[in-house]
């Protein structure tokens, strides 16, 4: 399971509070916890107005990279903005993202063709977000064949299936899952991806959903997340669902994570951790 830390996101109000006083130390900090719990990649979202966005993102990655080497997920609805964050970037690591909006993969995608950058696309284009897993389907079949014509392997794709809030669409994660199990019929070497928290936005006790959306995804066929990986709940879930699937041989990484202390709550003595 490929986990990208949800964090360093203009999006999240305690982050906006410290991108807005420019506190250096929090941001940081974020970089350090995530890495710390296993985040293979970091997302970098400045979530401020259009004028301020490639100064703030310029801003958060020069503090994240100073802090940890973990890749970058460089997060940002403006294709332009993405391209001008690429120099930044010690090394290669995630563009989110791509869509069939307004030209974006004609955009991005050449421009990053022979690169090792992995790209994350969504299944939405200039009529917004279906909540019609055929429609989803096909948006993500033309992203595919554009990306393969420019070279791109398939492999290096991450598809987001959009999955919205529950509260307004009871089929949400029906409509997701479905649309994932047609990408990955079509494209067996792609990955698929999803930001965990969405499907419960506006719902009360929204970690109970996230952890369930999370278990069934997976069993699905969802390899990687847009999450928060010092949350020990969605930790837990992720490598006991990884475990329980067999996707972990011998339950190397499952005992690994609890031996490191990444597992379920921190308890006093052997006895209570057992």
């Amino acid at each position: 399971m490929i986990i990208i830390g949800e964090k360093i996101n203009g999006s999240i109000p305690s982050t906006a509070k410290a991108i807005a006083c420019r506190d250096e130390a929090f941001i940081r900090n974020l970089a350090l916890k995530q890495t710390e719990m296993g985040a293979d990649y970091l997302d970098v979202a400045a979530g401020v107005a259009p004028e301020l966005e490639r100064e703030t993102l310029s801003w958060l990655i020069n503090i994240v990279q100073d802090a940890v080497d973990t890749p970058l997920c460089i997060d940002s609805s403006d294709c332009t903005v993405i391209l001008d964050m690429i120099p930044l970037a010690k090394k290669p690591g995630m563009l989110n993202s791509v869509s069939e909006e307004h030209g974006k993969c004609e955009i991005l995608l050449p421009k990053v063709a022979d690169s090792e950058w992995k790209i994350v696309a969504l299944t939405c284009d200039n009529n917004g977000i279906s909540s019609d897993p055929a429609v989803k389907f096909n948006i993500a079949v033309t992203i595919v064949e554009k990306a393969k014509q420019y070279g791109i392997a398939v492999d290096r794709l991450f598809i987001d299936p959009l999955v919205t809030a529950i509260g307004t669409n009871s089929n949400s994660l029906l409509s997701f899952n479905e649309t994932l199990i047609n990408i990955k019929n079509r494209y067996p070497e792609i990955h698929i991806t999803s930001g965990l928290s969405n499907i419960s936005f506006g719902m009360p006790y929204r970690k109970a959903i996230n952890r369930q959306f999370l278990t069934l995804a997976m069993n699905a066929g969802m390899d990687s997340a847009i999450m928060d990986p010092t949350s020990e709940d969605m930790r837990t879930t992720l490598y006991a669902v990884d475990a329980l699937l067999g996707r972990d041989r011998n339950c190397r990484k499952y005992l690994t994570a609890f031996r490191k202390g990444l597992l379920g709550p921190k308890k006093t003595s052997t006895e209570e951790r057992l």
